[in-house]
């Protein structure tokens, strides 16, 4: 330890550490729509544009799942996401006006606003719109040219279900408000401007992960993210496992309250060990022997809320080195070990997600399962054996319902490539 600076081993770190970091490495080109449902989607947009949808183009940004590393990201830590096949597509024709105006196929709704004096509503109505709007102001503050356009937006993200489907709305606007003659920020860089967005405008101060992996999902791979330096290395994701996630279908009431409150917490865990060990920044700099030295000083809650962080940090790094290894009894350890840890000390799991984790756990084939995102409701991500998929949803399907009154969505997903361009688009 140095300076209260955590040094983490190097036989935790993945050999893949050595690669480039995503965050430097140049944009790729277009997407090409590789299956008949995105070229659907694709002709969808266009025909709902009107006479503009032969020249539209088109921009796709995906939601993430985390395997494991919550709330984490705010406290500059590590997380392990993966940027999925669930995502935000928009069709835009660009105009001279500086005005956005955009409709949900969703929603079944269009809205609007002008890019002229954009600044951050008092009280945040947080509409879906907000998000954009969110992103063109944070994009001006940085300096970036920003465009009006009139655009369809569809999505397959799941609203609510801590997908992050705000931070895939966030990473497509940023394409389309995006000039495109001007040189565009590294996948890093942008979802630092998209966080911020998010933060000052909308008014939730989510951590960095989410726009992260958004921006930089590479196919095939999860993302071990290092928050404090805002880079990351891939992370090859065995070929013999599957992501399947799980949506309880429980509303998520997480708001900025909620969330708010656990980013306090953790904060003044800082403050108070700061006070005595003065190279402490974040809990980033803690370690368990550290916390268990001034644990007497926190307030019970805050006690609890920094022990979850300081070990789901191990567990994420844990995480990686174990999947790489193939080590899938480890991997089924960590990601018990971080539920018990959110639903215990930090207090975001609900009964929905227990009860889910629970019923998946008990399917053959499940390695590992746990609750994903905020919590609150939301999904779990559990990694199954080829094969073992429908047996997971069948028993979802059946077992859920009758247990909580809800109706469960199971989806399998792949790790894809982070937001971008649709060719052709």
């Amino acid at each position: 330890m140095r300076n209260g600076s955590r040094a983490w081993p190097s036989s935790l770190l993945p050999a893949s550490t050595t690669a480039p970091e995503l965050g430097r490495e140049p944009w790729r080109g277009p997407a090409e729509p590789d299956d008949a449902a995105a070229r659907a989607r694709a002709a969808k947009l266009r025909e709902r544009l009107g006479p503009d949808g032969d020249r539209a183009r088109i921009v796709r940004a995906p939601g993430r799942v985390n395997l494991i590393g919550e709330y984490t990201d705010f406290n500059l830590g590590f997380v392990l996401p993966a940027a999925i096949g669930l995502e935000v597509w928009i069709a835009f024709v660009p105009w001279e006006r500086p005005e956005v105006e955009l409709s949900s196929v969703e929603m079944d709704e269009t809205r609007s606003f002008s890019l002229d004096g954009l600044t951050p509503p008092e009280s945040p109505e947080r509409s879906w719109i907000d998000y954009v709007a969110a992103t063109a102001w944070a994009m001006a503050e940085a300096g970036l040219t920003v465009r009006g356009f009139r655009g369809v937006l569809d999505s397959t993200v799941p609203v609510g279900s801590g997908l992050s489907s705000s931070a895939a709305l966030e990473m497509a606007s940023s394409w389309a408000l995006a000039d495109p003659a001007a040189p565009r920020p590294e996948p890093s860089r942008m979802a630092v401007i998209a966080q911020r967005g998010e933060n000052a405008y909308v008014g939730v101060n989510c951590g960095i992960m989410d726009q992260f992996a958004s921006a930089a999902g590479k196919a095939g791979h999860a993302l071990l993210i290092d928050c404090r330096s805002n880079t990351a290395t891939a992370a090859a994701m065995p070929p013999n496992l599957s992501l399947v996630v799980c949506d309880t279908a429980a509303p998520r009431r997480l708001g900025s309250s909620a969330y708010n409150t656990r980013r306090a917490e953790c904060e003044e865990g800082v403050r108070l060990i700061a006070e005595h060990e003065p190279g402490v920044r974040s809990l980033r700099d803690v370690d368990a022997a550290m916390l268990e030295r001034y644990r007497h000083l926190l307030p019970d809650v805050v006690a609890r809320r920094c022990e979850h962080v300081v070990h789901e940090n191990d567990r994420v790094l844990a995480a990686v080195a174990a999947l790489e290894a193939g080590d899938l009894e480890a991997v089924r350890r960590l990601f018990a070990e971080s539920h018990e840890s959110l639903r215990d000390l930090f207090e975001v799991s609900s009964a929905e997600l227990d009860v889910m984790v629970e019923i998946s756990g008990q399917v053959p084939g499940v390695v590992a399962s746990r609750m994903t995102g905020a919590g609150f409701g939301g999904c779990t991500i559990s990694l199954v054996r080829p094969g073992a998929e429908e047996a997971l949803r069948d028993r979802v399907m059946d077992l859920y319902p009758r247990r909580t009154g809800l109706d469960p969505r199971v989806y399998v997903v792949q790790a894809v490539d982070g937001a971008g361009p649709v060719a052709g688009g």
